[in-house]
Parts: structure tokens; sequence; C-alpha cells
């Protein structure tokens, strides 16, 4: 089991950013659904690592360049059958560490508003997320559930 960061879009990386776009857009209309596409997370210039077990990627997580001084989390994800066990926390620690290394003083993430999302926004608040209005080019939005951290 390791957190390890990823440089490329390979078949399993590509599978779970792919269900993770999917689950996203089927939970929310597309003016309120920020999920980024698996080529544009790359793209972004986000540092991705990701959960293997086995040679199997079972978690995913991003932090994305937002403003000097300031990240974004994004793609946040871990497999359905693999709840529940932490990994989204570890993840969520590794990017951590990443966010430090970069001299980041802040963090930030967008998360759905509505129930699916509780145990997202329990994760997140547990790590010491707050809720906050919304940053960069996001809009107010009734779904969405904005989230930071000083760090």
């Amino acid at each position: 089991m390791t957190v390890e960061r990823v440089a490329a879009l390979d078949d399993q990386v590509a599978a779970i950013l792919d269900r993770h776009f999917a689950l996203m857009r089927s939970q929310s209309p597309e003016e309120s659904c920020h999920v980024m596409e698996p080529g544009a997370l790359f793209d972004s210039g986000a540092d991705v690592f990701v959960w293997r077990e086995e040679g199997r990627v079972l978690g995913i997580g991003a932090l994305k360049p937002f403003a000097p001084g300031h990240g974004e989390l994004k793609s946040m994800h871990t497999l359905s059958e693999a709840r529940g066990r932490g990994i989204g926390a570890a993840i969520l620690t590794r990017l951590f560490e990443e966010a430090r290394a970069q001299g980041l003083t802040r963090l930030s993430l967008e998360t759905g508003s509505f129930d699916a999302f509780v145990p997202a926004r329990q994760l997140y608040a547990r790590f010491g997320f707050v809720e906050c209005p919304p940053f960069g080019d996001y809009v107010e939005d009734p779904l969405s559930t904005f989230m930071t951290l000083s760090i």
C-alpha cells in the first residue's frame, strides 16, 4: 500500500479519473460541476497522487496550483469498493506534504453540498478545512460547498 506521485495518465489512472468524472457529472448539472477531465487535470500542472494496493489504483487526489501560496485540491476519489479504509485520509496527508514542500500556505477546494458529499466534507473538516466563500473563478452555487485551510 503506497501513495505515489504519477506523472502521466496510464490505464489505471485514466480509469479511476474516468469513473470520478462520470460520477460527478451524474450527480450535478454541468453548470454546477467543476470536475476536470483526466487529460485536463494533468495539463493544468496538477501534482497527481494515487493509492496503490497490490498494483491496483484504489484512490486518487491532486494538488493544482491556483495562486501564489495557494493550491486547490482536485479529483479526490476513492473507489466505492475501497471506501472506509483511510485511503482518502492517506492521500490528503500526502497532498498536505506536497503543498508544504511547494511553499503553499493555503489549500482550498470545491465539493458538492448535497448528502452524497457528506463523507467528503466530513473528511475535509477532520483535517481542519472550514467553509469559505467561492474563490478564484468559482461563483456562489447552492450545489457547491467551498472550503479552505491555512497550512
